[in-house]
Formats: C-alpha cells, structure tokens, sequence
C-alpha cells in the first residue's frame, strides 16, 4: 500500500511538472500565462504554508509582501536595474526585512489577535502603496522594462517566465523541505503543537517562528517579483487583503503543511476561478462553497486525496 501511495503521488505532481513544461510548446501565450500564473501562486501559496502549516501562524498579510516584490519588479527598471541576479534578490530582501519587522511586532500575539496585526499591517501596506502619486496611487502603472536573464531573455516573454518560474517553484519546494525536515523544522512543528512543552526544554518558539516568517516573506515577495512580469503592470490591487485571503485559500484547499499541496490548491484555485467565473458572475460565492466541502469532507485537502 505504501508503494501505490508514493507511485501516486509522485504521478500526479509528475503529471504537473510536464503539463507546465509542454503547454508553451503549443505556441498559445494565453494558455502559457494561465499556467505561468499557476506556477507563480502555487510559489507565493508555498510560502504561506510554511507558517501555516508548519508554524501554526494563519497570516492574512502575506499580500503585502507580495505586493511588495511587484514594485520592487516595478520600480528598479526605474534605475535602470534589470538583472533578474539583482532584481529578484532584492525583491526578496526588501519582503523579508518588512516581514522580519512586522513578524516581530505579530508574534507578540496569538490566534486571532496574530491574525488581525498581520492584516492590518497588510492594509497599511495597500494604502501606502495607493498614496504614492509619482507611481500612480490607486491606478498602479505598467511594467517599465521586464526583467532580464543572462542572455537578454525577458520574462515577459511567456515561455521564458513559466519555465524560469517553475524552477523557481522546484528550487523552492527543495529548500522548503530540507528546512521543515531539519532541527529547526522540528523545533517549528513543536511550537505550533505545544508552545509550553518547549518552553520547558529550554527551547523560546518566538526566534524560531520570526525567522520563518522572514523567510516566508522573502519567498512570497520573488513570486510577486514574477507576477509584476506576468502582467505587465503594478498596483496596490496585488496587496489587497483579497489577495491574502486566495493565498489562504489555496494552502487550505491544497492542504496545509505538505508543500506540494498549497501548489495543488493553486491549480484548483486557478482552473475553478476560470470555470466558475464563464459559469455565473457570482463565482466567488461557490467557491466558498467548495472550500466550505472540502474543510466538511476532505480532512487532508487535495493533497491527502491522492495519497490514499
């Protein structure tokens, strides 16, 4: 029975891996930008669950870093900085550092409290971002310059960025499990199943959790880095408390605490919204209700469904 689980499971993100790789083949950028847009969710997904999952903090902020990495994308072409070595280091160190400072005021708090610092954090970061004139306020402003591989390949093009995203996405899912299966990984697991236990063995959880909530910042704020190529334009409408809340979605769709399972919920999320919204101007509404199911009658997410 193990071996059908790991043959299944391994099929179905193979599967995944392959569709992602083949669909630009097929000459149709539409298509290669829905699945672009895949990669890129299932990428900021990813590193919500690594404080959902895996640190027991449910964060309604982590658009603001997002959004954060879409103007770092936007703004630096401004300067004339367009090296994808540059422009994507630094999206992730401005994310990570704007996490490392309201992580540090958040963790101070618990359950639902943590939940609403982190959201109002996010709000402040969406109204910041919407009084900046000189980039456009609430209109945003497009895209300047895409970013550049070596090479003079921009990401832009849609091939260029689905397949420099999805080695991204793998390079990702590699550090993220290296990471929750070392000591630090256990000490994070133990804290979000008994904080005082640990406590007790001379172990604090606050360290621990700030740090991987810097690092779940950082890696949110490169996918937004990415999303501001796939669209071409940057605005506060990508640090949205909407936009948080899809992230959430998709983790809790996918399965917390799996990593392969946030990127799975991602490819739900994104297939639903473009089922759902041909079918009724109402979608979002069934789509609570498809995330209202699967909270009722899969206990594991989708993730836990084909590792049966």
């Amino acid at each position: 029975m193990s071996t059908e689980r790991f043959r299944l499971h391994h099929f179905v993100l193979l599967a995944l891996l392959a569709a992602a790789i083949v669909v630009p083949l097929f000459g149709q950028p539409y298509y290669t930008k829905l699945v672009a847009r895949i990669v890129i969710f299932g990428l900021a997904a990813m590193s919500l669950d690594l404080v959902v999952g895996y640190a027991g903090l449910v964060s309604l902020g982590h658009a603001a870093y997002f959004g954060l990495g879409c103007y770092v994308a936007g703004t630096l072409p401004m300067a004339g900085v367009q090296g994808v070595f540059l422009v994507l280091p630094l999206a992730a160190v401005a994310a990570g550092l704007l996490g490392l400072v309201t992580g540090a005021v958040s963790l101070r708090a618990s359950g639902l409290y943590f939940i609403f610092i982190t959201l109002a954090f996010a709000q402040m970061a969406y109204y910041v971002a919407a009084g900046m004139r000189p980039l456009g306020g609430l209109d945003g402003f497009r895209l300047p310059a895409p970013t550049l591989l070596p090479g003079g390949l921009a990401l832009n093009q849609p091939a260029v960025l689905l397949w420099f995203c999805l080695a991204l996405l793998l390079a990702a899912l590699w550090l993220g499990d290296r990471i929750v299966r070392s000591p630090f990984g256990h000490v994070l697991r133990a804290a979000r199943d008994n904080r005082l236990k640990l406590a007790a063995v001379g172990l604090p959880a606050y360290p621990a959790q700030l740090a991987m909530y810097a690092l779940s910042a950082a890696l949110a704020g490169i996918a937004g880095a990415c999303y501001a190529n796939l669209t071409e334009f940057v605005a506060p409408a990508s640090m949205s408390v909407f936009v948080s809340a899809e992230f959430l979605f998709m983790v809790i769709l996918g399965g917390a605490g799996t990593l392969a399972g946030p990127v799975i919920g991602a490819l739900a999320f994104v297939v639903l919204e473009q089922l759902l919204s041909a079918w009724s101007e109402h979608w979002m509404f069934w789509l609570g209700v498809l995330l209202v199911l699967r909270v009722l009658f899969l206990h594991r997410g989708l993730y836990g469904v084909i590792r049966r």
